[in-house]
């Protein structure tokens, strides 16, 4: 099971790559930055804010 991310974690939180505003996905499982079309992983509560490890934006991964 994952550990949401706090909300007055998620306020501060940026896309590394463009800067701009991430949402938690449906399964709480990442974020995703609508923009650059980009889920960042959340492993053990923590976000993985790495561009390298960000993964595509998938069907699934939609609010």
């Amino acid at each position: 099971m994952n550990t949401p991310v706090s909300k007055e974690l998620l306020d501060i939180l940026a896309c590394p790559k463009c800067k701009g505003e991430l949402k938690l996905n449906q399964s709480n499982d990442g974020l995703i930055c609508y923009r650059c079309r980009l889920v960042y992983e959340i492993r053990e509560g923590i976000p993985v804010m790495l561009i390298e490890e960000a993964r595509p934006l998938g069907e699934g991964d939609e609010r």
